[in-house]
């Protein structure tokens, strides 16, 4: 057993209740490093391409890496993947809280469900003792109400993911939610659990994770944690979390307003982090071995609504608040709270939302669509009332549940060019058209339009906003970067925030594993994985290629409206030369599809035959 890992992988058959405990295999280990490794490895290797992503063919997984669960700063990050209901492509999502350690501590690297239940059920993993329960008397609740429930009746100690009602519907956009209020939120996991009749995973580990060299391991990581303890930044971060990007983002003019038509909204101090802080924020809150404490526990109160909720973070901010012009930071909080009750997305949600509303102010849809329900940015209950027909799949919520690209399709009315998505997968929180760099990042992200693997904008101000040259390297590098703490188990903030440098992150994956590798080789393997994700999309999809990666219109047909990005829009030919910068730049064809040469460089010799 190699030391930094779990030393298994868990696999459930949930068609007829078999438990399968394997060995961590090692040369996966050697390979693909961990977690999000892992995950498209095993989909690669296990998943027979045009499987129904809700069928019992597919497979859930979740996964740790080498680093989950140690004594490194943010350390408890998990990775969960299959293919994406609302895609159709590579799907996965990544997650903080303390399930993560705690999989790890069972003994666990990696938990694979296939099949599927006859009935709602849920997983209990108490170490070696694994069970499925019935869920019958919780099925319906919410993720939030679910995970109380399940503390209540197995124990404090044992970590909860659950789905809420927009899982258990087959929303494409259902997310998973752990921790009260983090959760696993794109591509549509949460679907795939509740296709598998899944309402929860409830685990408790005991075992102790083995280490190469815990003193080398305890040197480094009080290096990176010093390094997190004196940045000028960390008490500003502790303050206000990702809230503190709002001010920041609408003074750049890449704050998403009124579905993306604008990078600017007027109201954007009512949503600010000191306004957050004053109005809602109770406490900080923190995943495991993390002392940045981003996470925000909030309290929203008003005539109408009184709950407790998790952020909301900078994505549902402007996602929910900008994107559908909420300038009411309880609002906000309040729309989070229903979509981590229900276990929709906030990200896709809040993009989904603000594309209805647009189509019907220009009259494409109107109240006969919505069951007459008058839609109008700013309006706070039509956002409520719209997340909640999206969850039960009411009305025109069901036509909703299936994307922004699925809608656009059924409202047309030229309605496609801003639906803010690429490749299904709804644009997460930054206007582009002044940043031409954080568009190649979304145009190009392996799961759709996401910022997780390569966040760019800060390259555009340092490089200039203006033209597409010096764009194509760095975010190959972020792409490159950013996800290796995704593969390795750990949070990519410190690194970002804090500046704890990558070395130090290499130096504990070889303290914890006693494998030699510098920073170049986990880089490669990175790579590698990029790779391997590109070619699931070509295995499920024969013609894919540089169309895939297109953006909506709206990018080079709408000047954005007001602020500091006032008139900013980015012609067709730029689109173009983004991309044909990109492909050279990763050895591509010109119609972004890796060559032979460079899948047999990076020794994935064995997917060349699935480019035919």
């Amino acid at each position: 057993m190699i030391p930094g890992y779990g030393g298994s992988v868990l696999r459930i058959d949930l068609s007829d209740g078999k438990v399968t405990k394997e060995p961590t295999p090692e040369e996966m280990i050697r390979d693909y490093i961990g977690a999000r490794g892992f995950i498209i490895y095993t989909l690669y290797k296990e998943l027979t391409p045009g499987i129904d992503p809700l069928g019992p063919e597919a497979k859930f997984i979740t996964s740790t890496g080498p680093l989950t669960g140690l004594f490194v700063p943010s350390s408890g990050k998990i990775q969960s993947g299959g293919k994406s209901p609302l895609t159709g492509g590579y799907g996965e999502s990544n997650s903080g809280g303390h399930f993560p350690e705690e999989l790890k501590m069972a003994g666990y690297d990696m938990l694979i469900l296939e099949g599927q239940h006859d009935k709602p059920c849920y997983v209990v993993v108490d170490d070696d003792d694994v069970r499925i329960e019935d869920a019958k008397e919780i099925w319906g609740k919410g993720s939030i109400t679910t995970e109380e429930i399940l503390k209540k009746n197995l124990g404090e100690d044992f970590q909860i993911m659950t789905i809420g009602p927009a899982g258990e519907n087959l929303v494409k956009i259902a997310c998973i939610t752990h921790d009260f209020g983090r959760q696993a939120g794109r591509t549509g996991l949460g679907t795939i659990l509740g296709s598998k009749k899944v309402k929860a995973i409830c685990i408790r580990g005991t075992k102790t994770i083995p280490v190469h060299d815990v003193d080398g391991l305890i040197k480094v990581g009080k290096r990176m944690y010093q390094q997190c303890f004196t940045n000028a930044a960390f008490e500003l971060w502790q303050t206000y979390g990702t809230a503190a990007v709002t001010n920041w983002a609408n003074r750049i003019g890449s704050f998403p307003t009124r579905n993306f038509q604008s990078g600017y909204f007027e109201l954007f101090t009512n949503l600010s982090g000191p306004r957050m802080r004053e109005e809602i924020v109770v406490n900080n809150k923190a995943c495991f071995a993390c002392a940045m404490c981003c996470g925000k526990y909030s309290h929203t109160k008003t005539k109408d609504y009184d709950v407790y909720v998790e952020g909301p973070e900078y994505e549902t901010t402007a996602m929910i608040g900008g994107n559908c012009a909420l300038g009411n930071i309880k609002d906000v909080a309040y729309a989070n709270y229903l979509c981590d009750e229900y276990g929709i997305d906030t990200i896709s949600g809040g993009s989904i939302i603000g594309f209805t509303i647009e189509c019907f102010e220009k009259g494409i849809i109107t109240t006969k669509d919505t069951g007459g329900l008058e839609l109008k940015f700013g309006d706070p209950k039509c956002v409520f009332e719209m997340i909640k027909k999206i969850a039960l799949k009411e009305g025109i919520g069901a036509v909703l549940a299936e994307g922004s690209r699925h809608a656009a399709k059924i409202f047309g009315g030229g309605s496609e060019k801003f639906a803010m998505q690429v490749k299904g997968l709804e644009q997460s929180g930054y206007e582009t058209r002044r940043s031409p760099a954080m568009l190649l990042s979304y145009m190009t992200s392996d799961i759709g339009a996401h910022h997780r693997p390569s966040w760019a904008v800060t390259h555009d101000l340092q490089s200039g906003r203006d033209h597409a040259r010096d764009k194509a390297w760095k975010v190959k590098e972020l792409q490159h970067t950013r996800p290796l703490f995704d593969t390795l188990g750990v949070c990519r903030l410190p690194w970002i925030e804090m500046q704890v440098p990558v070395s130090d992150y290499c130096e504990a994956y070889r303290m914890a594993t006693g494998i030699e590798r510098t920073e170049e080789e986990l880089i490669t393997i990175s790579e590698k994985i990029w790779n391997l994700t590109r070619m699931f999309w070509i295995r499920e999809f024969p013609d894919f290629g540089r169309a895939d990666d297109i953006p909506p219109a709206r990018i080079w047909e709408d000047k954005l409206k007001g602020g500091p990005t006032d008139g900013g829009v980015l012609s067709r030919e730029t689109v173009d030369a983004l991309l044909d910068d990109y492909y050279k730049e990763r050895g591509w064809s010109k119609d972004g599809r890796p060559t032979p040469e460079k899948l047999k460089e990076l020794g994935l010799d064995w997917v060349i035959k699935d480019l035919t």
